[in-house]
């Protein structure tokens, strides 16, 4: 199988670019404010939604394995399952994930039988892939296989997810890790989002001939989601100023460090929106029902944005949840959101943290 290191060929790479345990749950109630913001032809979510998941410990991603839910958690490095009822049983625990800051153990995917994961190790940040076997209550991981490595780490700016796209290639992000501009080089592996196949290979129709990159001059990508259209959506958090959601287009160049939000320069691709930090800091994002829905961190609210009017947006249960970090589409339809307090920053509340079910429609 390919394991691919990118500390290694940098040179290469710009040439070819310039050519467990169970844990009871019992679900409660939340409630939601009337959006902020009118959305027509929205989601309308309602204004209650369950949680139906409590006592997870820094989590980060949340992915779907034939019907049932695996969840990563950045500092314990656990993957855990979740059962019909809310309870969660340890699947394993990732080895050689060495967490500091934002660093852990990170995004999580699922293709075929197989579980994609991303971490911070003692000197990068790499993506490895795990055989999935056994039935819903007794899954379990073979040995891990790295089919990434290389990729810069740092305390901050590690991106780290993981999504597998329409054209069945895997998409990652990865954030500037502290070096600016580093963004703007594309024979650097920081600051970008890439593209590779399930093996880790670089695929032929990439932009860039040799090289894993999709897009260029980012800060530290968090959401990744495609419409039915097959347009790619990326969430990004800005600096100070703007954080940003844009349309990922093949080899383009999003501005960071040179510009920061809407600019209107030439040569680099504005984001269709943005937001003050305060109210964003966007992680997570998923489709659902003609609208894009952004988890946000500091802005401590669940944010939609219509597909058809980009430049919409309502807002949902601010301050009430307190820090979100990913929102998915459950097999059953519903959004499933997951809060984030329990890792340093936040303020946990009774239950914390835990995955907020949200039905959609």
């Amino acid at each position: 199988m390919a394991k691919t290191s990118w500390r290694c060929c940098r040179a290469w790479i710009a040439a070819g670019a310039a050519s467990i345990l169970l844990v009871a749950c019992a679900p409660a109630a939340v409630s939601s404010p009337a959006p902020t913001l009118p959305v027509d032809g929205g989601a309308a979510l309602p204004r209650e939604a369950n949680s139906i998941v409590e006592g997870l410990a820094a989590p980060w991603s949340i992915a779907f394995h034939e019907g049932t839910a695996l969840i990563s958690e950045r500092d314990s490095a656990r993957i855990v399952e979740v059962s019909d009822d809310g309870r969660l049983r340890d699947v394993a625990v990732v080895d050689g994930v060495a967490p500091r800051g934002e660093g852990g153990l990170l995004g999580i995917a699922v293709f075929a039988d197989w579980l994609y994961v991303s971490s911070t190790a003692a000197e990068e940040n790499r993506v490895q892939r795990f055989a999935l076997s056994g039935e819903p209550g007794s899954l379990a991981l073979g040995a891990a296989e790295t089919i990434l490595s290389g990729l810069p780490a740092a305390a901050n700016h590690n991106g780290g997810r993981i999504a597998f796209g329409p054209d069945g290639m895997l998409y990652v992000t990865v954030g500037d890790a502290g070096e600016r501009q580093s963004a703007q080089d594309p024979g650097s592996m920081s600051g970008k989002i890439l593209r590779v196949t399930p093996d880790g290979e670089v695929p032929e129709d990439n932009p860039f001939p040799g090289s894993p990159v999709y897009s260029l001059g980012h800060r530290n990508p968090q959401g990744l989601a495609w419409a039915d259209d097959g347009t790619l959506y990326a969430s990004e958090f800005g600096q100070d100023t703007w954080d940003e959601l844009n349309v990922i287009e093949p080899g383009g160049n999003y501005g960071w460090p040179e510009v920061e939000g809407i600019a209107g320069r030439d040569g680099f691709i504005d984001p269709v929106q943005q937001w003050a930090p305060e109210s964003a800091s966007p992680s997570g994002i998923a489709i659902a029902a003609g609208s894009i829905f952004i988890a946000n961190l500091r802005g401590e609210r669940l944010r939609e944005v219509p597909l058809d009017d980009l430049s919409a947006s309502a807002e949902y249960f601010v301050g009430e949840l307190g820090r979100l970090r990913d929102v998915v589409v459950a097999p059953d339809g519903a959004l499933w959101v997951l809060t984030n307090n329990t890792d340093g920053r936040g303020d946990p509340r009774d239950g914390d943290d835990r995955v907020i079910r949200v039905p959609v429609g």
